[in-house]
């Protein structure tokens, strides 16, 4: 009987240890003068450079506020998400106080990475998708919290049906290996079809097959919407000379990619963006806020925004209420 009980009773300790192992831990100190914080962006393009620009002005005015300074580590993977791995585990290493993750391949990598260092991700558009989480809530729970760059996709397919009450068909072109891509073409079709619009997807793998699909997309639409797609945003002049010779008219889900190959657009704004994710890590950092309880955030002032040459081009007229994007 003794050594059944001293049995039990040593289960029961090793399994509150494993319990407490498996429990992730949240390590900060607010009471630091200076923190490291480390940045992975995903690739160069306009709206993740304004991303990270934000943060780091936000971040920065937050912690002076409260006499404090930060030194950023700032790295860029060129768009390779093995890149984002190495240099969230490198962070991870050096034992960095704070890691932002500029987009979705930088989030996914950096929760890998660590379950203890505060994660906050930007223009992420879905993080439900991007971290596999069920019964969304709003709050990605653990050491991970952020901001999201989705705008109303139900508003941006009305934008649609509003320019061209003539179209009866919208080719959604996409990378389909981001899961967020997929999250917005599905929603937007969803509307469009409430519409009587017929859409169709045109999904590429990587850079090899976008002139091609690019193209198929052309012979078949009316108009073809492109979301927020990292791929798309690093290839829209090209998108724009395919799109262009066939006259076929682009709306792009942000307004780095409508600067690129866009007609218009419904856009937040990624350096406001940045700020209230700087603003979110401040707060962190200095334990003003629990980042396991900590609700995703967004823009909430997105602005419609139109391409005068391109608008020109098709004979589209706007309506008031537009802000012209500079070319």
């Amino acid at each position: 009987m003794k050594k059944t009980l001293v049995a039990l009773v040593l289960l029961v300790i090793f399994a509150l240890g494993c319990l407490t192992a498996c429990t992730p831990t949240v390590t900060i100190d607010p009471n630091k003068a200076e923190y490291t914080v480390g940045i992975c962006q995903l690739i160069q393009h306009p709206a993740l450079d304004a991303a990270t620009e934000g943060f780091k002005d936000g971040l920065k005015k937050a912690l002076e506020a409260e006499g404090r300074t930060v030194v950023f580590k700032e790295e860029n993977a060129n768009g390779e998400p093995d890149t984002c791995a190495q240099i969230t585990s490198t962070f991870v290493a050096q034992g960095v106080d704070l890691i932002l993750a500029n987009a979705t391949a930088s989030l996914t990598s950096a929760v890998s990475a660590t379950r203890n260092i505060p994660i906050l991700g930007t223009s992420i558009t879905d993080y439900a998708s991007a971290l596999n989480i069920k019964d969304w809530t709003g709050v990605a729970g653990g050491n991970v919290s952020g901001t999201s760059d989705l705008a109303p996709l139900d508003k941006q397919a009305e934008m649609i049906v509003e320019l061209f009450p003539n179209a009866k068909k919208v080719g959604l072109l996409y990378c389909s290996a981001e899961s967020n891509s997929l999250y917005q073409v599905t929603e937007i079709a969803n509307v469009l079809k409430q519409n009587g619009i017929e859409t169709r997807d045109f999904s590429f793998i990587d850079t090899s097959d976008l002139e091609a699909v690019t193209t198929q997309a052309c012979a078949w639409s009316d108009v073809i919407y492109v979301p927020t797609d990292n791929i798309v945003a690093n290839n829209a002049t090209f998108i724009d000379s395919i799109c262009s010779a066939n006259k076929k008219p682009v709306v792009a889900g942000e307004e780095g990619i409508c600067k690129g190959c866009g007609v218009a657009t419904l856009s937040i704004d990624y350096f406001r963006l940045g700020q209230i994710t700087g603003q979110m890590a401040a707060d962190v950092l200095l334990g003003k806020k629990d980042i396991s309880t900590l609700a995703i955030a967004t823009d909430t002032n997105p602005t419609y925004k139109y391409v005068a040459s391109r608008c020109e081009e098709f004979g589209i007229t706007i309506p008031e209420g537009y802000v012209v994007i500079e070319e």
